[in-house]
């Protein structure tokens, strides 16, 4: 079984894709609720990894398979396990976003709290 390559993109390029784009983007956060609470970013749709089973089934009726999509968690690592899984799925235009929402604290918007 071959593995699709996953496309990252920096926090600075997500920030930039979302100026100028917006409404042409579909955004996922694979984080958990709790961690919402704590650091968020408007525009998300929330789509916990925890509760795949639960969201997973009816993919295709909450995302459009075609749209650029852009998945966000802390660091990168679930996210890019989401990429992965939505390529499976037939998303053709799957990105990760780099480092998570820590790096985007840390690098654009610093207000957005660390945790």
């Amino acid at each position: 079984m071959s593995t699709q390559s996953i496309v990252q993109i920096s926090v600075e390029e997500f920030a930039r894709l979302q100026a100028e784009a917006a409404e042409s983007l579909q955004l996922v956060d694979v984080r958990e609720p709790h961690e919402l609470r704590m650091a968020a970013l408007d525009g998300f749709q929330n789509l916990p990894l925890s509760q795949f089973a639960e969201w997973s089934g009816d993919i295709h009726s909450r995302l459009d398979s075609d749209k650029e999509t852009l998945v966000l968690c802390h660091h990168g690592m679930r996210s890019a396990q989401m990429c992965q899984w939505l390529q499976s799925q037939g998303f053709t235009n799957v990105k990760n976003i780099a480092g998570g929402i820590d790096a985007y604290s840390l690098v654009v918007d610093p207000t957005i709290p660390q945790y």
